[in-house]
């Protein structure tokens, strides 16, 4: 019989990811998912996620409430609440929050453990959803060594 793995708030709290921006960590190679990393996400007015990569996984985020500018390889498509949208592997694609209230997302990326590089900083592999040795943030390490089915950095 499989266990289901339950995420609660209290159980994971919300962190400050970057000034703005607060995320929870649902499901990932370090929280009980073999194939899927989720985060749920609060940005204030202006914030979001820079211009980034997750070289080949795919990616939806669903817009729970507020309005959001989503970018993907240059197009920007604006989306409110209850919208969703399918980021393509390998694309380069941020988003901001473009209303005047707290943008609340919800992204699901078909990976337990998803690579990401910023467009700031393309050298710096991380990944999300781990429980490295040498972690970045609180849902986010250092990306030591290639993964044999993703290659060295994609």
């Amino acid at each position: 019989m499989v266990r289901p793995f339950p995420s609660r708030p209290a159980d994971e709290p919300r962190v400050l990811w970057r000034p703005g921006v607060e995320t929870r960590l649902h499901a990932g190679a370090g929280h009980g998912a073999t194939a899927l990393c989720v985060l749920e996400q609060w940005c204030a007015p202006g914030a979001g996620a820079p211009t980034h990569t997750h070289f080949e996984v795919e990616e939806v985020i669903v817009v729970l409430a507020g309005v959001a500018d989503v970018w993907i390889d240059g197009v920007t498509e604006r989306l409110e609440t209850g919208a969703a949208i399918v980021v393509p592997p390998a694309t380069w694609h941020g988003f901001r929050n473009a209303g005047e209230s707290e943008l609340h997302t919800l992204a699901a990326l078909a990976s337990a453990r998803p690579r990401v590089a910023y467009e700031e900083d393309p050298e710096t592999v991380l990944e999300i959803g781990v429980a490295g040795q040498r972690m970045f943030d609180a849902h986010r390490a250092y990306r030591d060594e290639p993964d044999e089915e993703e290659g060295a950095t994609g």
